[in-house]
């Protein structure tokens, strides 16, 4: 009967710590774009080797240099908005400025993957001033690595 009670303790302890472990992950981007198109990291590959697209890496300094898409730019979004299509982008830090002048011209905006939420909302960001060729790689880095798709250092 003891080891019963034990048994039941531990599976109650168990499943509390793991729900709450859960319930803090980030939850996942939207997959659609207003404005924009979410692409594939096989799209995005493609996008690379044409040669034309800027891609926007925008992740912390530090993730970038252990790794990026070939010719990736390193700028870093600084979030505190929440995780949620109608983020509020004044708690944020995005250095637009840095994008190229050229409105016309295309580019891909990647992070971590799926829950990835500073490349979506610099998408979101970039559309929001003008660019008309916004892509968002919602795979992001996880999948591009994992893809085992061509990596700079």
């Amino acid at each position: 009967m003891q080891r019963a009670f034990r048994t039941l303790v531990a599976l109650v302890v168990g499943t509390t710590l793991l729900s709450t472990a859960l319930a803090g992950d980030k939850p996942q981007t939207p997959g659609q774009l207003a404005g924009g198109e979410v692409i594939s990291v096989e799209r995005g590959q493609a996008l690379v080797a044409e040669g034309q697209a800027v891609f926007v890496d925008t992740r912390n300094p530090l993730n970038f240099g252990k790794g990026h898409v070939p010719g990736a730019m390193a700028l870093a979004y600084r979030e505190k908005s929440a995780y949620a299509d109608d983020f509020d982008a004044g708690l944020d830090q995005f250095a637009l400025e840095r994008l190229p002048g050229d409105k016309q011209a295309p580019l891909v905006f990647y992070s971590d993957g799926p829950t990835g939420w500073k490349s979506y909302k610099a998408a979101v960001l970039a559309i929001r001033a003008g660019y008309a060729r916004v892509y968002y790689m919602r795979g992001g880095w996880a999948q591009w690595e994992a893809a085992g798709l061509p990596v700079e250092r």
